[in-house]
């Protein structure tokens, strides 16, 4: 299959990146690696969408910080991206609303990108309203967009089962109309999840299970665990990320009991819902 007739592929990491490790950058290369290798995709695009403030997750410092932290994770790669525009809302934001939100600006990217200015000499229409250059030119043809996958973790995957922190229309949305690329952990079993969840099941074929054979257990929490305990997380993190916490004093015993007595934004909007 030529490069031209595989499918091209975003991949959309939503979270806290409270803060973001060198094991989230490793997710945007074990997914490209597995979906490339099926001969089928090509990974574009990898974008990183920070949770805003309004969560209200424990321990969850401000976004600006995570946001800056993201960017600076991601100086030396050409094809992951940050974006600011869900942790900027006001309210949190849906995660189906963001995956929606990027799909829409993938889709208008695309179509902008399909309108080539070509400079031709003369120009005659066909019965079939084609366009033809008489002089020495190109016909650029229509593609489609990229495809968006959320990218995503184990247990992501299997939080779709905890009851009011997800919609059911947006499970199916995310998984049905888009797609999840989910990278599987030591202990956990996605497959059998996806087996007792129907709507799973029904899109199983949008769910690409992407093998982590290099364990690697880093975590958000472990991190800030070692920081409120000063402790070394060299090689946990990024160097400008580790720098940057340092510069800022980031991450100690009072910013862990930040939104202590909070209820997380999902569990209060849908309780309260029903």
């Amino acid at each position: 299959m030529s490069s031209q007739e595989k499918t091209k592929v975003v991949l959309l990491a939503c979270g806290s990146f409270n803060p973001i490790t060198n094991m989230h950058l490793r997710m945007f290369e074990l997914a490209r690696d597995h979906l490339e290798d099926t001969g089928r995709y090509r990974v574009v695009k990898g974008i990183i969408s920070p949770v805003g403030d309004s969560y209200k997750k424990k321990g969850l410092i401000e976004a600006s910080h995570r946001l800056e932290m993201a960017r600076l994770a991601t100086l030396n790669s050409d094809w992951i991206t940050v974006d600011d525009w869900e942790s900027q809302q006001l309210e949190w934001v849906e995660t189906a609303k963001v995956v929606r939100h990027h799909a829409e600006l993938i889709s208008s990217e695309n179509n902008n990108d399909d309108v080539d200015t070509v400079k031709c000499g003369k120009r005659r229409k066909l019965e079939q309203n084609t366009i033809i250059c008489q002089s020495s030119s190109y016909i650029n043809t229509k593609e489609d967009p990229p495809r968006l996958n959320l990218l995503c973790g184990a247990d992501v995957l299997e939080s779709f089962g905890v009851p009011n922190l997800w919609k059911p229309e947006d499970i199916e949305e995310i998984v049905g109309r888009y797609g999840v690329a989910c990278i599987t952990r030591c202990g956990s079993d996605p497959e059998k999840f996806i087996n007792q969840s129907d709507v799973l099941y029904k899109h199983r074929k949008n769910i690409h299970m992407v093998r982590e054979w290099v364990t690697n257990e880093i975590s958000a929490t472990h991190v800030r665990r070692a920081l409120r305990r000063g402790q070394s997380v060299r090689y946990l993190l990024p160097d400008p990320v580790a720098r940057y916490i340092q510069e800022h004093s980031l991450y100690s015993v009072e910013s862990e009991q930040k939104n202590d007595n909070a209820i997380l934004a999902p569990f209060q909007r849908y309780t309260s819902a029903n």
